[in-house]
């Protein structure tokens, strides 16, 4: 068993962008036999249906099935699931579930309309999705929080029917993963997983219902579907490995500190995890308590690869240095472990979700706080967002033009029409003034 070997950085030294550059490098490039593999798998879906599901759930997840309709769960079965967990997790479920929800109420956009001084009507129509698709890994992998995360903004939004996938391989079902469903309210669930279940939603089948949208975490073979898909429907993100940045002022138990580096490094060997502080003596510190935790942990072999590999300890000059340093690496989760975040959090520009102060620990996101756990990685916080209700609305313009209003414009249109030469463009909207001036050429 090798120690842990966690790269130390200042931010004063000479190659410090480039170091940077290189910790953050990650390679998202699709493998080809993989690419190949789960082309091949949809073109099946697209083309075979409930068939080329059925044939595939077989093969990969080694369930045999003589229908696609034998392999839905009823809702009496997700109710059965919700009733058999034991009761301190149900608690804990609808006590997430409550706060999930009640924080998503508050993202829900209204449709909104307004009229010019001439009578013409201008808005914006805001309809959620007629149907979402939610993919949940199964098996061992279970994530009743992931449910929770992605069905319930869907609900909020107002989605007439959300689907859920989740592999059951060799038959192994999750009764969180159920009692999940039946609190968020999920629709329908369909015990099947990998780039088929992708394809389902996204062409439909016989059976499976083709979706507008297709969110939730999956293994390679399912970011690969779902990068294939898009176009033919929205999905929610191809996301990278799970990322945590602390900025700490040095006054935080380094054994906090440790933990919370640990919580994402745990997920897999390429989650990165990253100290910034102007305190020397406390980097020193947090490493000492990594290296007394780490043979405390489950995960510790998982944990010690992902520290080696994509961790660091990065020294600044203060804490403004460490938003900027912050700002250039976009976290998917930033904690400012600091006396006084509030202040800091001014000079924050870019980060997934912000957990401020000493106690607010990223894990309570991840299941609990309200605010969605699904978000941008491998700094595409620079330009997107956490999942929302949002991200299950649409909107539609309102342009409804009186006749003044369309005398008017339609000279302003006609000069743009026919300085493209689009003439049919520039006449169309002639017609439409009322002063005798309508051009015939």
């Amino acid at each position: 068993m090798t120690d842990v070997r966690i790269k130390r950085l200042n931010a004063a030294q000479e190659d410090f962008d480039q170091a940077l550059a290189q910790l953050l490098a990650w390679d998202d490039s699709v493998d080809h036999q993989v690419n190949d593999a789960v082309r091949q798998i949809l073109h099946a879906v697209r083309t075979r249906g409930d068939a080329a599901v059925l044939e595939l759930t077989e093969t990969f997840d080694r369930v045999t099935a003589t229908t696609v309709a034998d392999l839905e769960m009823s809702q009496e079965r997700l109710r059965q699931a919700l009733e058999s967990i034991p009761r301190q997790q149900r608690e804990a479920l609808e006590q997430a579930a409550a706060r999930i929800r009640d924080y998503h109420e508050r993202q829900r956009q209204a449709s909104w309309r307004y009229q010019d001084e001439d009578g013409t009507v201008l808005g914006q129509k805001v309809t959620p999705l007629d149907r979402a698709g939610l993919y949940v890994p199964g098996g061992k992998a279970a994530y009743p929080s992931s449910v929770l995360m992605n069905a319930i903004p869907a609900k909020v939004a107002g989605v007439g029917e959300v689907i859920m996938v989740v592999p059951t391989p060799d038959g192994l079902v999750n009764d969180m993963v159920l009692a999940a469903a039946a609190i968020a309210g999920v629709d329908r669930v369909f015990t099947i997983g990998g780039a088929q279940a992708v394809g389902a939603l996204a062409y439909g089948t016989e059976t499976i219902p083709a979706v507008d949208k297709i969110v939730g975490p999956g293994n390679i073979y399912v970011a690969t579907a779902k990068r294939e898909v898009f176009g033919t429907v929205g999905i929610d993100m191809i996301a990278g490995p799970s990322e945590i940045l602390v900025i700490c002022d040095g006054h935080t138990d380094p054994d906090w500190i440790a933990m919370d580096l640990f919580s994402q490094a745990e997920h897999d060997e390429q989650a990165q995890s990253i100290l910034i502080s102007p305190d020397a003596v406390f980097l020193d510190a947090v490493e000492a308590s990594i290296r007394a935790l780490l043979p405390t942990m489950e995960r510790a072999d998982i944990i010690r690869a992902s520290l080696n590999d994509r961790a660091a300890l990065i020294q600044v000059a203060d804490l403004k240095q460490a938003a900027a340093v912050a700002n250039r690496i976009a976290p998917e989760h930033l904690e400012l472990s600091v006396e006084d975040p509030e202040a800091l959090l001014a000079d924050i520009r870019h980060a997934g979700a912000i957990f401020m102060g000493r106690y607010t620990a990223e894990a309570l996101g991840d299941y609990c706080a309200g605010p969605n756990h699904v978000l941008p990685t491998s700094g595409t916080a620079r330009f997107s967002s956490p999942l929302g209700v949002y991200d299950f609305q649409k909107r539609s313009s309102i342009i409804g033009f009186s006749a003044d209003g369309a005398s008017r414009m339609g000279r302003v249109a006609s000069v743009l029409a026919r300085g493209e030469g689009l003439t049919a463009h520039a006449r169309s909207a002639e017609y439409r003034i009322n002063d005798g001036s309508t051009s015939q050429a």
